[in-house]
């Protein structure tokens, strides 16, 4: 579940840039609707994963927050990946662990 949700957290970081690209002039405004749409349901799945997410790893509500915060912020869902790597690679090692 959490490859899932890094790409998650990485496609929907993606199109929030793609959205202020639009702002900026740096794409057509006639791509506005089918950026906002996917970027729409995009934040969703974001949201609902995260929820998941957050419960199976037992991370705690501040931590939950923090995570959620950074989709609003431009950029931070590279902090978020970094966070979820790192969390991935303490799973890894705990099975690995576990299996000795």
């Amino acid at each position: 579940m959490l490859a899932f949700f890094r790409t998650t957290s990485l496609l929907e970081g993606l199109s929030y840039l793609a959205i202020l690209s639009v702002t900026l002039g740096l794409i057509s405004r006639e791509m506005v609707y089918t950026l906002g749409i996917a970027h729409g349901a995009l934040f969703m799945v974001y949201f609902f994963a995260s929820l998941i997410v957050s419960h199976k790893q037992g991370w705690t509500v501040v931590t939950w927050l923090l995570v959620f915060l950074a989709s609003i912020i431009p950029f931070a869902f590279i902090l978020v990946d970094r966070f979820i790597h790192k969390q991935m690679s303490l799973s890894k090692s705990t099975l690995e662990v576990g299996s000795s």
